[in-house]
């Protein structure tokens, strides 16, 4: 089963279980946000996210 999350230059995110739950929380470390408008995830420079299988 498959974890996910983003990792910027001075954070790491927490595992999540599915990919919209570490979009969800990634604005807890400053990795990015959910755009009102579109729904879409936006993220900030140099954010990456880490897929674990």
């Amino acid at each position: 089963m498959p974890r996910f999350r983003f990792v910027t230059p001075h954070r790491t995110g927490k595992w999540y279980p599915k990919l919209n739950l570490a979009q969800r929380f990634a604005h807890t470390i400053g990795a990015g946000f959910m755009c009102p408008r579109s729904g879409d995830f936006v993220t900030y420079p140099k954010t990456r996210l880490e897929r674990e299988d």
